[in-house]
C-alpha cells in the first residue's frame, strides 16, 4: 500500500480530467490533464439500462450532453448518440460519452498514472461489473475506489480488498460508526477544501487514513492545504497546484 502513494510528494489529480478547461469526463479532458502533468485521473462511473458502465458524474445526461433523461433508462446505443462536448463549447462538438472500456484504453499506456474511480450508483451490481472490467485490463493496482456510500466503501473493501476513498462523516449518504465502521474501511479521506484544517488532517492521519482534498483551484488554497498536511489534491484546474508544488519541490 505504501508504494502506491509516496509520503514525500504532493499528488495532483485531475478532477474528471481537466474540467475547468475541457468538457468533463471526455477523452480530450483526460488527455489534456495527462499532458499537463497530473499523477492521477479522477472519474465517475454510472450503469446503463443494458448494464454497461459509462463515464459520467450525474445520474442524468442533461447537464453535460445534448440529451435528456436518466442514464439507467437508456441503453448504450442511445448514450453513444449523445454529444458530450458541445454544451461546454461548440469547438468540442463530437466528443462522445465514454464507456469504461474506452476510458481504460485511454489511460492504460500511461503506466505511472493513478486512477481514482468514483462509483456513483449505490447498487453492488455496478461495482461488480466495473471491477471485473478493471481486473481484466490489469488496472486495479493503479486504482482507488471512491463512494459517498459507507455501505459501498465497506463492500469494496471487504469483498474486493481494494483501496477505498471515503469522506468525512457528514458528507456520507450512509455511515457506520465504531471500530469496524466506515472509517476502518478507508485508505484515504476526501475533504472539501472548505473543511480542511490542521486538526482534521492530523485526526485522520492518527487513524491511518491518508488526507486528500478536493478542489483547491487557487494558489492560496493550494498553499493552505499543503500547510495543513494534505497529501493529495484533486483539482478542477491543476495549474495552480502543479505550479506551487513544483516551486516547493513537492512535485516533479
Amino acid at each position: 500500500m505504501n508504494k502506491f502513494l509516496p509520503y514525500n510528494k504532493i499528488i495532483v489529480a485531475g478532477h474528471r480530467g481537466l474540467k475547468s478547461l475541457y468538457p468533463e469526463n471526455t477523452k480530450v479532458s483526460f488527455l489534456s490533464a495527462i499532458e499537463a502533468g497530473v499523477d492521477m485521473i479522477e472519474t465517475d462511473l454510472r450503469i446503463t439500462k443494458d448494464k454497461r458502465i459509462i463515464i459520467m458524474h450525474d445520474d442524468k445526461v442533461d447537464r453535460t450532453t445534448n440529451g435528456t433523461g436518466l442514464i439507467r433508462e437508456k441503453c448504450i446505443d442511445e448514450i453513444k448518440l449523445l454529444d458530450a462536448g458541445v454544451k461546454f463549447n461548440a469547438k468540442y462538438k463530437g466528443e462522445q460519452v465514454l464507456t469504461l472500456e474506452e476510458f481504460c484504453d485511454i489511460v492504460a499506456p500511461y503506466h505511472n498514472l493513478l486512477l481514482n474511480i468514483e462509483i456513483k450508483d449505490v447498487d453492488k451490481e455496478s461495482a461488480d461489473i466495473a471491477l471485473n472490467i478493471l481486473r481484466e485490463r490489469l488496472l486495479t493496482g493503479r486504482c482507488v475506489f471512491t463512494s459517498f456510500s459507507g455501505e459501498m466503501v465497506a463492500y469494496l473493501h471487504d469483498v474486493y480488498g481494494v483501496r477505498t476513498q471515503g469522506f468525512t462523516k457528514q458528507n456520507f449518504h450512509t455511515f457506520a460508526d465504531g471500530d469496524e465502521g466506515t472509517y476502518s474501511k478507508m485508505y484515504a479521506v476526501g475533504m472539501d477544501v472548505k473543511e480542511v484544517t490542521k486538526n482534521l488532517v492530523s485526526d485522520f492521519i492518527s487513524k491511518g487514513i491518508r488526507p486528500w482534498v478536493w478542489c483547491p483551484d487557487t494558489e492560496d488554497e493550494v498553499k493552505y492545504c499543503i500547510n495543513c498536511g494534505v497529501e493529495l489534491m484533486t483539482c478542477n484546474d491543476v495549474g495552480p497546484a502543479l505550479k506551487v508544488c513544483r516551486a516547493m519541490g513537492l512535485h516533479n
